[in-house]
């Protein structure tokens, strides 16, 4: 029977350290600038409670979250569809795997402007915009998982005539599990911050949006409030969300033999 996975040094405890102590040095070095460029947490939970109220910031992560969703669940599945057909067909590799690289290196502003010059500043421009610069990461991550693919399962698989369905659940998920969780955690921050960027670029509302607005003001404490509620989201899919899935899709790599 294998040993289930130890725990990390000192235990999870020492985990809820990291943002008092993230909030205490924010403090201190405001307290040694002593800047209006650099404000507190307390003005800044102020700044949020008054945006949250009275401003417009739920409307603003609606959109934003609305757009990053949407790109993310496209580019997630378009990349996986390329990436595992590409794994799977070498000649349609050769002659497409330049593209990912083409893809991979393209610069996500020029993209943007393209697509708002071609689509307009519409939210479908934006939306296609964030699945052009992130399909090609999933899909080369998902290649190169079909790579590692081990042939004896295939031989099993054969052997013991399983149908596609329970082949696909029984034998491709397990491998390509790990890549397409990476591919999801390495794709989701990629897709917040492209996301802000085009917004500042060419949008009528949303996070990035607003946050230009206020870089334009020099309001450094809205400019934090916006961010703290940006990190706060982006810390509770990641606890609550793809760490849970993570290990749930993981947990037969720890079972009893």
């Amino acid at each position: 029977m294998t040993k289930p996975p130890s725990q990390p040094a000192g235990g999870p405890g020492l985990g809820w350290l990291s943002l008092p102590l993230l909030i205490g040095l924010w403090q201190g070095a405001a307290l040694l600038a002593q800047s209006r460029f650099l404000p507190g947490p307390l003005p800044v939970a102020r700044q949020l409670w008054d945006l949250a109220q009275t401003g417009p910031m739920l409307a603003d992560f609606g959109q934003t979250l609305g757009r990053a969703g949407a790109g993310f669940a496209l580019s997630m599945g378009i990349g996986a569809l390329i990436g595992l057909t590409l794994g799977r067909f070498r000649k349609a590799d050769r002659i497409f795997g330049a593209w990912l690289a083409v893809g991979l290196n393209l610069p996500a502003i020029v993209v943007a402007f393209l697509c708002f010059i071609w689509l307009g500043l519409t939210d479908f421009a934006l939306v296609l915009a964030v699945v052009v610069t992130k399909t090609p990461l999933v899909a080369t991550m998902l290649r190169q998982g079909v790579f590692a693919l081990l042939p004896d399962y295939d031989e099993f698989a054969a052997a013991y005539r399983l149908s596609p369905a329970r082949r696909a659940r029984l034998i491709l998920w397990p491998q390509l599990a790990p890549y397409l969780m990476a591919a999801a955690r390495t794709g989701l921050s990629l897709v917040w911050k492209i996301v802000l960027v085009f917004e500042m670029l060419g949008a009528d509302g949303g996070v990035g949006f607003r946050i230009a607005l206020y870089f334009q003001m020099f309001d450094i404490t809205a400019i934090l409030a916006y961010t703290v509620v940006f990190m706060a989201i982006v810390l509770a899919l990641e606890h609550l969300a793809l760490i849970p899935l993570e290990r749930r899709v993981s947990a037969w790599r720890s079972a009893p033999n």
